[in-house]
């Protein structure tokens, strides 16, 4: 199996391109193997938890963080199509408060590897869009952090096209970058 990994203007995290291989019957990817993975993305540790949402159109969810115990995540979309983001909110980094974004969509196969240490958060652009990602550590909702989603300082181009996103109460309520460090 040969995949393509791209590296971002984010160090460690990465784009995947895994190999897809379709006929006139479907199609047949892997998305997971471990030893691969790990020479190819560096990961460190070993995924103890899987999780799958799903979206309607115009939801943004984000951009989360665990303050105490950051996950690395993998990411992919398996149903519609969405805009996913990645934030350095390591204040060491040369990359601090820079964002990246792709879209992952059931369509183009790519995943992102958010490693421990990023704010993470999508923006739904289909109809409804399912995304599953596998985590490096577990979730746990006393640890969680987060920061706005629109904040100036960050500029993320998110395309909502006019509209407000559908954010949930918490996700209104995250600080800007500048309260994090706090």
């Amino acid at each position: 199996m040969s995949i393509v990994v791209v590296d971002t203007l984010l160090q460690g995290v990465k784009v995947v391109e895994p190999k897809v291989y379709g006929d006139e019957r479907g199609f047949f990817l892997e998305t997971f193997q471990v030893e691969r993975y790990k020479s190819l993305l560096g990961i460190k540790s070993a995924f103890v938890q899987d999780n799958h949402s799903r979206s309607r159109k115009g939801v943004l969810r984000g951009l989360h963080f665990q303050i105490n115990k950051p996950q690395g995540k993998l990411v992919r979309c398996t149903v519609g199509s969405v805009f996913d983001v990645v934030v350095d909110i390591n204040v060491a980094s040369p990359t601090y408060g820079q964002y990246f974004g792709v879209v992952l969509s059931a369509e183009n196969f790519r995943q992102l590897w958010v490693p421990p240490g990023f704010a993470h958060g999508f923006f739904v652009t289909s109809e409804v869009a399912e995304i599953q990602y596998k985590c490096t550590d577990y979730y746990d909702p006393d640890d969680e952090g987060g920061i706005a989603w629109d904040d100036p300082a960050v500029g993320i181009d998110w395309p909502l096209s006019g509209e407000q996103p559908l954010l949930s109460e918490k996700d209104l309520m995250w600080p800007k970058l500048e309260g994090i460090k706090d």
